[in-house]
């Protein structure tokens, strides 16, 4: 099913260069990424003309009433966690939600949808998505791959086909909300996206940070991204805002002299219960990331884009990520859920907020 996906319908050339315009554009074999190429010559004398792949795009997107990129400056920030929940958060409301992986080298998807080892079927409709529910669907390299553990090592060019691919000949039907997990960074996969969708419409992009501000400098790379492409930014999210969890979840130790760790647990919550047990319904809270410099709210200020909230890190959180299931079902993610329902419902009020200023 890979192979396939490769070569069907995709006009790059697989041995062309890692930054390639595509040969229809005005700069094919022009362009400083063709020096080197073996198809510059021809690329340079072809004659150029709109991509009909854009069409079919358009007409699959017609569909689809909301598009939303989530980005984030760099790797290991939550995004794809967050992508995940907003999906399952979306389609708890009962709207009609896709989910759509376009992280090629790295597809966490089917893992946090609990959709290990599923694969996608096409029919004369085109390719169909995997559903977590009826009105769930997903889509990701992750479902073609012969083993979960395959690294996919493939340039530029061939990722923005299968990219293509994915927009052109998946079939969803009629959806609300089709959410775009995007790899970090700003490479070639957001730039293919942005272009191919730029048509049909895009109402923005959710870009994800981590407090510290290692995270904000590539964040701030982000928002000039998309300003650059002209992208509207619906807001910037704040994961891993500093751990949060019932007290007496905590686990408790004591240092040995020879600065070896001794479980004080089980004494230290009877000592708790005896003692003060109103303590044990307090959360502890504690700064894992440097937030000393503002975080991700002051970066929204200085930059003038919307911040949509924090995200504590909960370990409740993570695990049901780890389980890919939604983290709103089961009342366990005390501290993460309620923090990340209050910022769907920023994004929808952003979405209609974007809507009446175009209508007006």
């Amino acid at each position: 099913m890979v192979r396939e996906m490769e070569n069907e319908g995709n006009e790059i050339p697989e041995n062309a260069n890692e930054h390639c315009p595509g040969p229809q554009s005005e700069s094919a074999g022009k362009s400083d990424s063709c020096e080197g190429c073996p198809n510059q010559e021809a690329c340079a004398t072809a004659p150029k003309g709109p991509d009909p792949d854009l069409v079919s795009i358009a007409e699959r997107m017609a569909t689809v009433k909301h598009k939303i990129l989530v980005l984030s400056g760099k790797g290991g920030v939550g995004k794809s966690t967050f992508s995940a929940q907003l999906s399952f958060a979306l389609a708890g409301m009962d709207y009609q939600v896709g989910l759509l992986d376009i992280d090629i080298c790295g597809p966490s998807t089917p893992k946090m949808l609990g959709l290990e080892g599923q694969q996608i079927h096409q029919s004369n409709l085109g390719w169909s998505p995997v559903y977590v529910e009826s009105n769930l669907g997903v889509m990701s390299i992750g479902f073609m791959l012969p083993d979960a553990d395959e690294a996919v090592v493939w340039r530029g060019p061939r990722k923005n086909g299968l990219i293509k691919q994915f927009l052109k000949d998946v079939y969803w039907g009629e959806l609300d909300f089709l959410v775009v997990d995007a790899p970090p960074g700003t490479s070639d996969e957001h730039i293919s996206v942005v272009q191919f969708l730029k048509a049909t419409g895009i109402d923005g992009a959710i870009i994800v940070t981590t407090p510290q501000q290692v995270s904000l400098i590539d964040v701030r790379k982000e928002v000039s991204f998309c300003r650059k492409v002209e992208l509207p930014i619906i807001g910037v999210v704040e994961n891993m805002s500093g751990l949060c969890q019932p007290l007496s979840d905590l686990r408790f130790s004591s240092l040995t002299d020879a600065g070896e760790q001794k479980d004080m647990t089980e004494w230290a919550i009877m000592y708790l219960k005896e003692k003060a047990p109103e303590m044990l319904n307090l959360f502890a809270f504690c700064e894992v990331f440097d937030s000393s410099a503002g975080g991700g709210a002051k970066m929204c200020r200085d930059m003038g884009v919307p911040f949509l909230g924090k995200v504590p890190l909960d370990p409740q959180l993570c695990k049901a990520a780890e389980e890919g299931r939604s983290c709103f079902d089961d009342g366990k993610c005390l501290v993460s859920a309620p923090a990340l329902k209050a910022i769907v419902e920023k994004v929808l009020s952003e979405l209609k907020a974007s809507r009446m200023e175009d209508v007006a």
